[in-house]
């Protein structure tokens, strides 16, 4: 009798493959952001996408905040449109970073979700910064 882990067969490589390479396209991780804020070009725009309380009790360094209900045509026409967008929110229990990445593609933009947000963030040992920017 197979574990439960095996009990559903394994997807092939080829899709395994398909699938991750996927997620990647649609997300990043809190080191790979933490590590390109603070020793490469920055070459993406860090949105904080709670509100602006929230954002000033703690946010991820660089960050800038923009609810996402407040992410339309308007107030994006200052940035070009080949930029790359990563957004976060409070963290999985939250889907404000979900909202936003539509927000943003159906404007024609570029974007990741940071996976775990702020809370991952923090549970990676990650200092926040405070007030406004």
């Amino acid at each position: 009798m197979p574990s439960n882990v095996a009990l559903v067969p394994a997807a092939p490589p080829e899709e395994a493959l398909m699938h991750f390479e996927r997620r990647l396209r649609l997300e990043t991780d809190c080191w790979d952001t933490h590590h390109a804020l603070n020793e490469q070009e920055q070459d993406f725009v860090l949105l904080d996408v709670r509100s602006p309380d929230l954002y000033e009790a703690g946010h991820i360094p660089k960050a800038i905040n923009l609810p996402h209900g407040k992410i339309i045509a308007r107030k994006m026409r200052g940035f070009p449109d080949d930029t790359l967008f990563v957004v976060y929110c409070a963290g999985p229990h939250c889907n404000g970073a979900n909202k936003a990445a539509i927000r943003l593609a159906k404007l024609g933009y570029q974007v990741k979700e940071l996976i775990g947000g702020i809370e991952g963030w923090k549970d990676e040992g990650f200092d926040l910064v405070t007030g406004v920017i």
